[in-house]
């Protein structure tokens, strides 16, 4: 498979270097992106079954930086680093994520959030700098699954949180501390 680049002459063909997973999550588009972009809710769910996550320091905004470790079920941790390099709220964000901000072997990211009704179709797109490190990631680290399980992480994590969404006329939990104390 080859591309055109805009002056005519043969690109690089990619796919040999690039990961695309993608999940419909049954969430509005607005949390979904939420939840992907505000630490208290990442610590809750990213990363594959049976890894945990501990945030270093997390600045959600172009240029800013989130550096944190991800602990294995077997113990391992995992130094991560990830920098943001475009943000389109509601609709996509574009990362570099590596093991540190000077790592050779960071890949690229872009991630969009399709609206769909009430659900949302997220699609996580990974260019790897070579056609190696991205079989090393799919062959060593399980890639395509942990992203498939990162996702369907997301989709467990905002179903619980809509589900504890208050309706429009019901008190919240705040409300009943304050009416209660006041009566």
């Amino acid at each position: 498979m080859t591309t055109t680049s805009s002056g005519g002459e043969p690109a690089p063909a990619i796919a040999d270097r690039e990961i695309v997973i993608s999940r419909v999550i049954g969430a509005p588009r607005e949390l979904v992106f939420e939840a992907f972009t505000r630490v208290r809710h990442l610590s809750r769910w990213w990363g594959p079954e049976g890894f945990t996550t501990s945030t270093r320091s997390f600045e959600f905004r172009v240029g800013g930086e989130w550096d944190f470790v991800m602990h294995g079920p077997d113990g391992t941790d995992y130094q991560e680093w990830i920098t943001w390099r475009e943000i389109v709220p509601p609709e996509r964000i574009e990362l570099l994520h590596g093991e540190s901000h000077d790592d050779p072997n960071a890949f690229e990211s872009v991630l969009t959030f399709e609206s769909a009704g009430e659900q949302t179709r997220i699609v996580m797109h990974t260019l790897f700098p070579t056609r190696e490190l991205r079989d090393e990631a799919v062959t060593k680290y399980h890639a395509i699954e942990g992203g498939e399980q990162t996702l369907r992480n997301l989709a467990a994590y905002v179903a619980e949180l809509t589900r504890n969404e208050p309706t429009p006329n019901e008190p919240t939990q705040d409300e009943i501390t304050r009416n209660g104390a006041e009566s």
